[in-house]
């Protein structure tokens, strides 16, 4: 229940605020609201084109939060409304984007405008209209590390320092421009210099998340099930989709690319105390990660298996993964860094936040949730007929 009384970090009453969440109805939206209308008395502007995902905070409406949710479907591409919303609210975030790396390479241009051309006019109104932002970032504007470049031999390989990545030292190193996969990192990279920029010249009042692996429930889609068929959703949901229907987990290039995972849950709680907490976050980008869930794409498939076993009662696959290409998977264009861990000195420092769930654990709650929701859907889909 939402208490009335509560503190930021300095000791000061938090004043209950107008959020306009734009893309409220995503997976890390849906767990922000959630958050929001659960614990605090901010009322959200809930701003999407679908509203599935929080379809269960605004209806039915007798809910003890209903007079400070609002979902307005709007497609920020070309909607005068937009505006008139930031202009109502203390506070804007914005979650819209295509974030999904199979489009980086088959839809770069829709890639490239989603996150930089569609983002332009949210920043404009935040800053003409003396609008606070909290803008998400990602990790991919990191790109490659400096290790990676480093030669295979070489000792230095073993040393952190070249693969840990720090918000106000490390390098943005992308790949050649043939590789489109670098497009939606390219256009998170250059909306964040515009920011900064605002905030600079015009006293934009900015905090930019970059996020690394937001893992729970609701993440991603189903192929087939609630999301195309034809789509392919990221790592994860790849995996989790592999899983419900028995097949072998895909490994791109074998797998050995290295990723952190944090659960969504703790990845919001540092999200509000950015919200609660604007003397400390304003000015700041911050990693949001877990270094201590560190795994190779294919040790995270070989953990999945495991979980989704546990959860499901099902028996493992006697040949749980396979090995595809890159190119086979994603398409010409495609490339990859090989490591991502994320400095956590300054959110800590200014948030005083620190990750607490497990990998295993993380992966345990995301299995049940997928195993309930779509195990019973996956096999009617299977069971039906294909039409002649």
């Amino acid at each position: 229940m939402a208490s009335a009384a509560r503190l930021d970090l300095d000791g000061n009453a938090i004043k209950p605020m107008t959020i306009c969440m734009i893309g409220a109805g995503g997976f890390i939206g849906s767990h922000l609201c959630e958050k929001l209308t659960a614990e605090t008395m901010h009322k959200v502007l809930a701003v999407d084109v679908y509203n599935d995902k929080i379809r269960h905070l605004l209806e039915p409406a007798t809910h003890s939060w209903s007079d400070r949710i609002q979902f307005h479907r709007i497609n920020i591409k070309h909607d005068s409304r937009l505006e008139g919303l930031i202009k109502m609210a203390d506070l804007t975030v914005n979650l819209a984007a295509i974030c999904t790396p199979a489009d980086y390479n088959t839809r770069p241009l829709d890639t490239i405008y989603s996150n930089f051309i569609d983002a332009l006019p949210v920043v404009k109104y935040c800053s003409e209209n003396n609008k606070r932002l909290i803008h998400f970032s990602t990790c991919e504007v990191y790109g490659k590390t400096i290790g990676s470049f480093l030669p295979k031999d070489s000792p230095l390989r073993q040393d952190p320092a070249y693969y840990l990545l720090k918000e106000d030292a490390s390098p943005c190193i992308f790949g050649s421009i043939e590789k489109q996969r670098w497009s939606y990192a390219c256009a998170k990279q250059l909306i964040e210099r515009l920011i900064y920029a605002e905030g600079a010249e015009n006293g934009l009042e900015f905090t930019i998340v970059r996020p690394f692996n937001w893992i729970g429930p609701r993440m991603d889609f189903i192929p087939g099930i609630d999301g195309p068929s034809e789509g392919v959703p990221r790592v994860l949901a790849c995996f989790s989709n592999n899983l419900l229907r028995h097949e072998p987990l895909k490994l791109v290039d074998g797998g050995q690319s290295q990723r952190t995972f944090v659960y969504i849950k703790d990845a919001i709680e540092a999200v509000l105390l950015m919200i609660d907490n604007p003397g400390r976050a304003n000015g700041h980008i911050f990693n949001v990660g877990n270094p201590n869930n560190e795994a190779t794409v294919k040790q995270l498939a070989e953990m999945m298996t495991e979980v989704y076993a546990k959860v499901s009662g099902e028996p493992s696959l006697e040949v749980p993964t396979v090995d595809v290409s890159s190119k086979e998977f994603y398409g010409e264009g495609y490339d990859d860094s090989d490591k991502r861990i994320p400095d956590m000195t300054i959110i800590n420092k200014q948030l005083g936040w620190n990750p607490k769930t497990s990998l295993w654990d993380l992966l345990e709650s995301t299995l049940t949730y997928q195993h309930r929701t779509y195990a019973e859907a996956i096999k009617e889909a299977i069971a039906k007929p294909v039409a002649s």
